[in-house]
């Protein structure tokens, strides 16, 4: 406050309320309807198994994707301004694999998901418009200027070669920046944005929508780090966690931190969980209205049916006796695979069955392991993978101010 010269009582003339304008924006030109919110706002409720917020968290919501869409908005027309081309081509062939990874559907199946949540296709396509601007801006005009020495990379690598055998760790996080004026807020939004994270809502879909840190566009996925290269609060934090374990906030300097493990191993240590597994999986389904004790006694059966199986040549005539189906996948890593799963597979020998696992209305299954191929015992990345993470690290702070410039220079009207 010295800085600016703020008195330590101040008297507010009028009524602006920054925090009730109407969701809508012009910015250097370019207009932001209420629509255009909307639309976006229900591709984070989607995200989010349409789990409805309240009022007073919806109207946060809007305010936090008005932001993103100026930030989006921002780095298009800074694209354009350097002569960057998204080609619609380009754009089409994104969202295609969006639809595949993410959906399941082809495009036009994809289309009419996306209006029936009451979001549309053009409001999908211009995010990954931004993304593909910015990315292609970082690219020209922040990337080449990014100089790692062959000095730093030996560096590293020798550092991981004493860490041999210590824990590693692959984290997300939620940063959100704060000050002394507005923590309290800050502080009050976070455990707002965890109460619905552990009420269902997708983790990733609340990194790319409300972080600020440069791994926001990656769903806030850290990769795998050493608890020595985090900052003390993450570390202290990041060692007392288990894996699915989600924490915050919890104050870092300039802000606030949400964290989750998502995994956990050991620098430079062959994972039992990365071997490749060869499965059959054997199932069956009961018909709507079966009554427990009829599916107990159903599931018993087949329990014990399944012990009598004969290796993996016998799946599929032994499945046709108990009245199941067998679907075949013999490329699925360990680790893929729910925690509850990974402990029982990692002990299992060849043509044997975990124990049977599902409900009623999903169905009934087990696994039965055909084949496993282990991990190499040394996965100490290469000279190159080591250096283009910290690249990635340097190009992400750069990728930071480069953005804030852009908000400092920008002209925009609220309406």
């Amino acid at each position: 406050m010295a800085a600016l010269g703020l008195p330590t009582t101040i008297s507010i003339l009028g009524k602006n309320d920054p925090n009730k304008r109407t969701a809508t924006a012009v910015v250097n030109g370019d207009v932001l309807t209420g629509t255009d919110i909307d639309q976006r706002l229900a591709l984070l409720i989607a995200a989010n198994k349409g789990q409805q917020p309240s009022t007073e968290e919806m109207q946060r919501l809007r305010a936090q994707v008005l932001r993103n869409l100026i930030d989006e908005t921002l780095q298009i027309q800074e694209a354009r301004a350097q002569k960057i081309a998204v080609e619609k081509a380009q754009v089409d062939s994104s969202y295609a694999r969006v639809a595949a990874q993410n959906f399941g559907q082809d495009p036009t199946r994809m289309d009419s998901y996306l209006r029936g949540v009451g979001s549309s296709p053009a409001s999908l396509k211009r995010q990954i418009e931004g993304e593909l601007a910015w990315q292609r801006l970082l690219s020209r005009n922040v990337q080449p200027f990014i100089n790692v020495s062959n000095d730093e990379v030996n560096d590293v690598l020798k550092r991981m070669e004493a860490s041999r055998g210590t824990d590693e760790y692959r984290l997300g996080e939620i940063y959100l920046a704060a000050t002394p004026e507005n923590s309290a807020q800050v502080e009050a939004n976070a455990r707002r944005i965890v109460e619905q994270i552990k009420g269902g809502g997708s983790f990733v879909a609340y990194a790319r929508q409300f972080s600020e840190a440069s791994t926001a566009a990656v769903g806030g996925d850290l990769g795998w780090v050493r608890l020595e290269t985090l900052p003390g609060e993450m570390s202290t934090v990041a060692q007392q966690m288990q894996p699915g374990q989600l924490v915050g906030p919890f104050p870092i300097p300039g802000g606030f931190e949400i964290l989750l493990l998502i995994d956990k191993r050991q620098v430079l240590s062959a994972d039992p969980r990365d071997a490749t597994l060869s499965l059959k999986q054997i199932s069956i389904s009961f018909p709507a209205g079966t009554k427990q004790a009829e599916a107990t006694a159903r599931v018993k059966a087949f329990a014990e049916g399944v012990q009598m199986l004969k290796g993996c040549g016998d799946a599929e005539a032994g499945a046709a006796r108990l009245g199941a189906q067998v679907v075949e996948n013999d490329q699925i890593k360990l680790r893929a695979l729910p925690e509850q799963l990974q402990q029982m597979m990692v002990n299992l020998q060849i043509g044997q069955t975990s124990v049977p696992f599902g409900s009623v209305e999903e169905g009934v299954r087990v696994l039965m392991l055909c084949g496993r191929d282990d991990p190499q015992g040394d996965t100490k990345p290469s000279f190159e993978q080591v250096m283009s993470q910290i690249e990635e690290e340097r190009v992400g702070k750069r990728a930071q101010r480069y953005l804030r410039d852009l908000r400092n220079d920008a002209y925009i009207e609220y309406n």
